[in-house]
């Protein structure tokens, strides 16, 4: 390893180090509070796979903590599930990132392009609350195995809350991807034209998707409540020419899901 390389990855572990050692200091020092832990399971309505004009049932469910007077934590959608390793209250976050992509096969197409089969993706997102109302997120995350590619997503939701029972909020997403992960999902090689009888496209990296969402939660208890979200994206570019979407699926690609609300109260002794 080069000096410049040591030096950087020196200075790295320092700056973690001290995030983690100031973080354990205004622990110590914070008045302790007990912690409320939410666990949310619900149902939800997803397109199969990427480009796909059918809508799957599926469980929904997560788990949440906060800390006792602390307001409703805010969840937003279509996004991977992330840690934070900053205290919450942190106006800018980060973490790791992860997601479970559903398989492909051919026979959910009925045209030889392919399968893509069930990929975990891991990666990082960055998150930054500029005012109480007002979040962006940004991450990325890489297939292991499946797909094998990159994505990625930008976000931006305006969150407003009634009271400290009710939460909703609106949001914009936009969705970008290599050409590893287009051609999985959209693209269709020249080998397999004759069997498919589709024409060859090979989609290049970049956005290919744009859209919105919108969640609510709401307290009817200080154990129980709702939650509930519905998202639209619209595939752009090369995905909404694929010869794939144009044929068997479809450029709308929609999401909802409803869900009960479970908190419990942790004694922080």
């Amino acid at each position: 390893m080069s000096p410049l390389l040591k030096s950087c990855a020196a200075i790295a572990t320092s700056l973690l180090l001290s995030v983690f050692v100031s973080k354990a200091r205004a622990e110590e020092a914070a008045p302790k509070r007990d912690r409320l832990v939410t666990f949310m399971l619900g149902g939800q309505l997803r397109t199969r796979f990427p480009g796909a004009d059918r809508l799957k049932p599926g469980p929904w469910y997560r788990l949440s903590r906060r800390r006792a007077g602390d307001p409703i934590t805010f969840h937003g959608s279509g996004q991977g599930m992330g840690i934070r390793l900053l205290p919450r209250r942190s106006r800018v976050n980060f973490g790791p990132s992860f997601h479970l992509q559903a398989k492909r096969r051919e026979k959910d197409l009925g045209a030889a392009v392919g399968d893509v089969s069930t990929t975990p993706e891991a990666g990082a997102f960055l998150l930054a609350w500029p005012t109480r109302s007002l979040r962006f997120r940004a991450e990325a995350r890489h297939g292991i195995g499946g797909h094998r590619g990159l994505l990625g997503s930008v976000s931006a939701d305006a969150v407003m809350r009634r009271g400290e029972d009710t939460i909703w909020s609106i949001g914009a997403r936009v969705r970008l991807a290599d050409s590893i992960y287009q051609s999985a999902y959209f693209g269709v090689s020249p080998g397999t034209t004759l069997q498919s009888g589709l024409p060859a496209h090979a989609p290049s990296g970049g956005v290919y998707a744009v859209g919105g969402s919108a969640t609510l939660g709401h307290q009817f208890t200080s154990v129980w409540g709702v939650a509930a979200y519905a998202g639209y994206d619209r595939l752009l570019r090369g995905a909404a020419a694929s010869p794939i979407v144009r044929r068997f699926g479809s450029r709308n690609q929609l999401s909802a899901g409803v869900g009960l609300t479970y908190t419990f109260r942790v004694e922080n002794r």
